[in-house]
């Protein structure tokens, strides 16, 4: 039996590329941002094809993401930030409300969302995570927005040839 695969493709040329950060926990977010576009230009993003706004803190994410969804301009979205742990319950409520708006969006808007908001239990956790989950979130939006444009023409030509999909 043969059985038909998509093979992963991180080639950014074309993809247009939207991100959210929060500015609460700065020092992580802008390096969570430096690593992530990085690793976007070196993907064959151009700059011109990403745009980033801020936002104050974690819970204002999913709402600028819906905004950027709206546009229909972008192929993927990503999230930047960081939670990290307190002594109130505050953590938990913004770890679980945040995360559960940013994959709203995505499933209501049918667009990826690499969610690189780190939630942590301290500063060092976070400062050791921040590089390699900015470089992770560029190759997700990448490799997302390719599948989804990939599944998006195989239904298109699946309706064309009567199938439906």
């Amino acid at each position: 039996m043969t059985v038909g695969a998509y093979e992963m493709n991180l080639d950014g040329a074309g993809v247009r590329i939207g991100i959210v950060q929060a500015r609460f926990n700065s020092e992580v977010g802008e390096a969570l941002l430096a690593a992530c576009v990085a690793e976007l230009l070196e993907l064959g993003i151009l700059g011109e094809d990403i745009l980033h706004v801020t936002v104050p803190g974690a819970l204002e994410i999913p709402l600028a993401l819906q905004k950027l969804a709206d546009t229909q301009q972008f192929d993927a979205l990503i999230a930047l930030g960081a939670i990290i742990r307190g002594e109130t319950y505050h953590f938990e409520l913004v770890s679980n409300e945040s995360g559960a708006g940013i994959t709203r969006i995505g499933l209501d808007y049918g667009i990826p969302i690499a969610n690189a908001v780190l939630t942590t239990e301290n500063d060092e956790q976070a400062h050791a995570r921040m590089h390699e989950k900015g470089r992770d979130a560029a190759r997700v939006a990448v490799e997302m927005a390719n599948l989804v444009l990939a599944l998006e023409e195989l239904a298109e030509n699946a309706k064309d040839v009567g199938f439906d999909a």
